[in-house]
Formats: C-alpha cells, structure tokens, sequence
C-alpha cells in the first residue's frame, strides 16, 4: 500500500505543484522516485516529528498540501500537540501518513504496532481519517483527501496486500463500500487493516457462512450523523479492526448511535490486551489478539 500512494501521489503532483511531501528521516527504497522527480517538493525533516508537523502546518498556511510520511506511531503520538494545535486548530490541509498500521510492523516490537492510532487521531474533531483496506481503496482515498483539502490522517499497512476490491469503488465519507455482498443481512463491517483479517475469518469460520463483507475507508468525527441509517440496513453487524477495542473503530460506530436500540446488533473484533508487548510476525500477533484465523 505504501508503494500505491507513492506512485499515486507522484502522478497527482504532476498536475498539482501544490503538494509537497515531508519525511522523518525514513521511507527510504520507497519515497526516492518523487524525492528525484520533485526535489523543489520534497523534505527530510530528520528524526523531529514535532518540528516536522509544525513545518507542515507553516507550508500548508501557505497554501500547499503537505503529507507528512513515516513509520506507525512517530508522526501521530509523538507529535500530537503539533497535529492538535497547529494543524487541527488551523484547519489546515495536512495529511498524516502513516504506514506499518496495526501489526505490520509486528517483528520490530511494541514502539512499532500502531494499534492505538485510530483513538488518538480520531480525538481530533478537525481531521478526516482514511483507513483504506486494499491497495485500490489506497488510490480512491488519496483522491479524496486532495479533492477535500484539510487535516486528515491516512493509515497505510505495508507493502505486498491483495486487492479485496474488483474494482475502483466510489466511496464517501463515512459511508460503507460492499466489497463481499451479504447472503442473509449479515455483515463484517472493517476499516484499514481489518479487510484483510475479515476475508481470512469468512475463510476460517464456518459460522460466518453467508455474512458479507463492507469496508469504511474514510471516517471521523464529522461523519457520525449517517451511520444510524445504514445500520439499520442489516440483521446483524460484526466491526472487525487491527486495532484494541478501546477508541477504535467499533467504538466509534457505537457512538455514533449512543442510547439507541440498534446497538444490541453490533459486536465488535479488535485486538486484546494481550497483544501488548509481544513481538513477532502479524499472523502470529493477530492469533495472540484473540482472531482465530
């Protein structure tokens, strides 16, 4: 997925000379064709995240689309003052890029595992997030976000994922995209990561037998309102994250219909706690996390 944004990115710069991408010393193998292509556009802001999102916010008042680029947790929690106040508060066109989300980077140990990203930037009224699921929802939700300039958090895994979508879906803001159709009005409802943990639970679990499968690419607090109509669309819906259960994404729907009967109709498939602290491949994390696939 880093590889699709890359690319895509590049191509939208060809006819935007407004975007400009910073990084924090990292990227390396992947970021060097739009460094080469754009180097009037491009920066390396070291090892300074908060230095690094203050410089994005005084580029964006200047009136450039600024992405900022790094591993997991770095250009979220360490530099959240900076993302809250200077590009939050300004409401300016910044959008956070951060790659190895969930338990991509599950070998290099808990500084790594971006399984608390999704509460923290969705703390943030201002920004939109895009968690897309597959490399073609990747492209769809970098189009958005520079069509709909302003702070926004873009969520990346790694590299190598399936496309789970046939084609290019037109996706909204906080609205479901079908990517399985549903045989009995069930569904897996996932964001990011959770496309590809939810095709692998179809797969492993014969009670799911006819649930299909929705994704949410691009959501917030912006977009609660119009939750509550689609939930009422379906029997039953399982939200499914790479993600602890606390402020992820299942959270976020049920407060989208707080005091509301629909509730009792939403489970929630997140990360325990006892994925905290371990170290090893994504597959082996997400079983410690209680996914049984």
């Amino acid at each position: 997925m880093r590889n699709t944004f890359i690319q895509h990115l590049k191509e939208k710069a060809k006819l935007n000379e407004k975007i400009v991408l910073v990084v924090g010393d990292l990227g390396y193998s992947v970021i060097e064709e739009f460094e080469k292509e754009f180097p009037d556009r491009f920066y390396n802001a070291g090892i300074s995240e908060q230095n690094m999102a203050s410089m994005a916010a005084g580029l964006a008042s200047e009136g450039f689309h600024v992405f900022i680029y790094s591993i997991a947790n770095f250009p979220t929690f360490r530099c959240a003052e900076q993302l809250r106040n200077d590009v939050g508060y300004h409401n300016l066109p910044v959008t956070v890029v951060s790659v190895g989300g969930g338990l991509s980077y599950g070998n290099l140990g808990y500084s790594h595992h971006a399984i608390q990203d999704l509460g923290l930037m969705r703390l943030f009224p201002e920004f939109t997030i895009a968690s897309p699921g597959d490399p073609i929802e990747t492209r769809v939700c970098l189009d958005y976000l520079l069509e709909n300039p302003g702070p926004s958090y873009l969520r990346l895994k790694k590299a190598g994922e399936p496309n789970y979508n046939l084609d290019s879906p037109n996706i909204n803001p906080g609205v479901w995209n079908e990517v399985v159709p549903t045989h009995n009005g069930k569904i897996l409802l996932t964001t990011s990561g959770g496309l590809q943990i939810a095709h692998q639970l179809l797969k492993a679990n014969l009670e799911l037998s006819g649930f299909g499968i929705f994704s949410c690419p691009i959501w917030g607090a912006s977009f609660k309102f119009i939750q509550q109509q689609q939930i009422d669309k379906f029997d039953e819906i399982v939200t499914v994250e790479d993600h602890l259960l606390d402020c992820g994404f299942g959270s976020w729907i049920r407060e989208s219909i707080v005091n509301q009967e629909s509730q009792a109709k939403i489970t929630t498939k997140a990360l325990s706690l006892d994925v905290i602290g371990k170290v090893g491949t994504e597959e082996y994390l997400l079983k410690v996390g209680g996914f049984n696939i």
